[in-house]
């Protein structure tokens, strides 16, 4: 058994895209469930992309605050992967809750409301309001090899797609790849900031 206090565990920030996160699943030394405590202030993100983790479900616990997330549904190797886990795709992205948004559809998620995203589910949260949000994020299994990125909203909002064959999303390099690397022919590419 493992107890702690949120307040014990350091704060750290990723790439100044939130106030504060805190990895709870380190502290409580979870083998199979990742625990992250976030702080958002408004303008804030979870997340610098619009990805997806094609095997981890994610589930996202609003504790203070609202958050708008960005849905997004990309080719049809997400389609595969939403059959095998039993996900019905005909009315997903179109519930009454799913609207239009700067970016594509999104959807708001109010204080004590919870959302999952299966494993291919492309998303993106954010603080679009002025009060500070509170979250957890949950994760299992609890390490991700496999993060697909479709879009950079911090870069400027650029597109993440395959130069050499147009596939709608990149995979993460693992160890001695590109930055990021075409999960359908193989093409390694760097994304460089423009600032």
């Amino acid at each position: 058994m493992e107890h702690i206090s949120i307040d014990d565990i350091e704060s750290a920030p990723y790439d100044d895209l939130h106030t504060g996160r805190r990895d709870l699943a380190t502290a409580l030394g979870t083998d199979h469930l990742a625990i992250t405590h976030y702080v958002l202030e408004s303008g804030e993100r979870f997340s610098g992309s619009v990805h997806a983790h094609m095997d981890q479900e994610e589930v996202f616990v609003v504790l203070e605050g609202e958050v708008t997330f960005e849905v997004a549904r990309v080719g049809g190797e997400q389609d595969e992967q939403n059959e095998q886990n039993g996900l019905d795709e005909h009315d997903k992205y179109d519930r009454q809750d799913v609207k239009d948004g700067q970016n594509g559809r999104e959807l708001t998620v109010a204080e004590r409301e919870a959302i999952r995203f299966a494993p291919g589910e492309f998303q993106s949260g954010r603080n679009d309001g002025d009060e500070r949000v509170v979250a957890l994020a949950l994760g299992a299994p609890r390490d991700s090899d496999d993060v697909r990125i479709t879009r950079i909203p911090v870069l400027d909002d650029r597109d993440v797609s395959c130069p050499d064959c147009d596939h709608d999303h990149l995979r993460i390099g693992r160890e001695a790849e590109a930055e990021l690397v075409c999960p359908e022919c193989g093409t390694g590419v760097e994304i460089e900031d423009h600032d």
